[in-house]
C-alpha cells in the first residue's frame, strides 16, 4: 500500500514537471550546463595530469630512476663524475643486465645529461642527452602525441661517429641545421673542459618544448667515452611491466645497488604531485557551478510553492500528510536535477569524447611559456565514464537536497489559510 502511495506521489511530480515547460526547461538547463562545464573541466584537468605524468616517465624518470646519492646532491649541476650501482663494482652494461633479471622489469636504460656551452651559435646553453636511441625508439614513442619517434628530418647519430640530432626549436633559435658543426663545452667526468663539434644528422620534434628547444640527442655509448665516464652510467631509468609492480621493483633495485644510491619513483615527481594535488580543485568548482544551478531550482521550487498555495491547501484537505505534500515537490525537483543532469552528462560526454580524438594546442592557451613544465604541447581531453557517472551523480545529489528546504516549507503551509488566499 505504501509502494503504491509513492507511485502515486511520484507521478503527480511528474505531472507537475509537464505542466509548465518553460520553468521546466530553464532548471533542466541551469543544471545541465553546470553538470556539463564540471564534466568538462575535470576531463581536461584529467588530460593535463595524464600529460604530464606520460611526459614525466618517458623524460624525465621512468617508471623508476637510480642515481647515486651524490649525484642526487648536485642534481641540478648534472655531474657525471658519480656513476650509479659503483659500490656494486658493475659496469652500466652488467647493471642493466642484472636489472632485467627483477621480476616485473619490461626495459631498462643508461642515460647521461649533461650541460654543455656552446660557442659559435645564438643559442648559449643546451644539454647534452645521451641514450640507446636505438633501443629506447622500440620501446616507447618520442613524440606521444603523434606516436611516433619524432624524427622529422635526416637520421638520428651514428655511435660511431661524431653525430648528433637536435630539437625544432632548437635549430630555428641557432639558425643550425642538417650537416652543420655545433660547437660546444662540458665538463667531463675528471672535471676537465671537453670541446666538441659533433655534426647535425637529424631534427627532431618531441613534443616537449624543454627538449626540443635545449637537448643535443647523442648516442649513449659515444657520450659516455667523451665524458670519460669508464663504463659507468650516470643514471638508470626501468620502466616496469605493471604500476602496481613499481614498489617490489624498487625495493629489489634498491637491494642490488646498496646504500649508496638512491630509488625515485615517477610519482615523487614534483610537477606530478602538484598536478594531483591541483585536483581538489575541482571539487570547489563542481560545488560552486552546481551550487549555482541549485539555487536556481531552490527559487524555482519557492516560486511553485508560493503560485500553488491553494494547491497546497486542497491537498491538505483531502487527507494529504505534510510528508505526502513534501514527497509531491521533493520529487518535482528531483526529477528536474535528473533531467538536467543527464543533458548535461551527455553533452560533456559527446564533447569529451571529440575531444579524446582531436588534441588541443597546448601552446594556443601559454603561447609556450610553460616550456619548463613537463608536457607536450597537445592535450587531449580525458574521455572516462567514471567522470560522467561522477558528474552526473553529484549533480543529481546536490541539486536534490538543495531544494529539500523549500520542499518542506510546502508542508507548513495551513489547508485553511491556503484556501483564504
Amino acid at each position: 500500500m505504501k509502494q503504491n502511495k509513492k507511485i502515486i506521489l511520484m507521478r503527480v511530480a511528474a505531472r507537475n514537471v509537464r505542466r509548465s515547460p518553460r520553468r521546466t526547461a530553464l532548471c533542466v538547463s541551469a543544471v545541465g550546463l553546470a553538470v556539463f562545464f564540471v564534466i568538462f573541466l575535470h576531463s581536461f584537468m584529467q588530460g593535463m595530469v595524464d600529460n604530464i605524468e606520460a611526459t614525466v616517465r618517458a623524460f624525465d624518470t621512468g617508471d623508476l630512476s637510480a642515481a647515486s646519492r651524490a649525484f642526487e646532491e648536485e642534481k641540478e649541476f648534472m655531474p657525471v663524475q658519480y656513476p650509479v650501482g659503483e659500490a656494486a663494482g658493475l659496469s652500466a652494461d652488467e647493471l642493466c643486465a642484472r636489472v632485467k633479471t627483477i621480476a616485473g622489469v619490461r626495459h631498462v636504460f643508461p642515460r647521461i645529461t649533461a650541460y654543455a656551452s656552446l660557442e659559435s651559435s645564438k643559442v648559449k646553453h643546451a644539454f647534452l642527452w645521451g641514450l640507446k636511441i636505438d633501443e629506447e625508439s622500440a620501446a616507447w614513442n618520442f613524440n606521444m602525441s603523434d606516436h611516433t619517434n619524432g624524427l622529422v628530418e635526416g637520421r638520428f647519430p651514428d655511435p660511431d661517429k661524431n653525430e648528433c640530432a637536435v630539437g625544432t626549436r632548437f635549430a630555428q633559435k641557432s639558425g643550425l641545421g642538417i650537416g652543420d658543426e655545433v660547437l660546444l663545452n662540458t665538463i667531463t667526468a675528471h672535471y676537465s673542459d671537453r670541446i666538441w663539434a659533433p655534426v647535425i644528422t637529424g631534427i627532431f620534434n618531441f613534443d616537449y618544448a624543454k627538449y626540443d628547444g635545449e637537448a643535443i640527442l647523442v648516442q649513449y655509448d659515444r657520450l659516455e667515452r667523451l665524458l670519460g665516464m669508464e663504463d659507468g652510467a650516470q643514471q638508470l631509468f626501468v620502466f616496469c611491466e605493471k604500476p602496481r609492480q613499481n614498489r617490489a621493483v624498487a625495493k629489489a633495485l634498491s637491494a642490488l645497488l646498496g646504500d649508496g644510491d638512491v630509488i625515485r619513483e615517477w610519482e615523487d615527481n614534483y610537477y606530478v604531485v602538484m598536478m594531483r594535488q591541483s585536483m581538489a580543485i575541482m571539487l570547489v568548482l563542481y560545488l560552486v557551478f552546481v551550487g549555482v544551478a541549485s539555487f536556481l531550482i531552490v527559487n524555482t521550487v519557492l516560486m511553485i510553492i508560493h503560485e500553488r498555495i491553494k494547491e497546497i491547501g486542497m491537498m491538505g484537505s483531502l487527507g494529504m500528510t505534510r510528508l505526502e505534500i513534501t514527497s509531491v515537490f521533493f520529487f518535482e525537483s528531483l526529477f528536474l536535477s535528473i533531467l538536467g543532469a543527464l543533458a548535461g552528462s551527455v553533452l560533456g560526454g559527446i564533447v569529451c569524447l571529440v575531444g579524446s580524438f582531436f588534441p588541443i594546442d597546448f601552446n594556443t592557451f601559454t603561447g609556450g611559456g610553460m616550456k619548463d613544465m613537463p608536457v607536450s604541447g597537445t592535450l587531449v581531453l580525458s574521455f572516462d565514464w567514471g567522470i560522467l557517472a561522477q558528474g552526473f551523480c553529484m549533480g543529481v545529489l546536490i541539486a536534490s537536497l538543495c531544494t529539500l528546504i523549500p520542499s518542506l516549507k510546502s508542508a507548513f503551509v495551513e489547508p485553511v489559510e491556503a484556501l483564504r488566499r
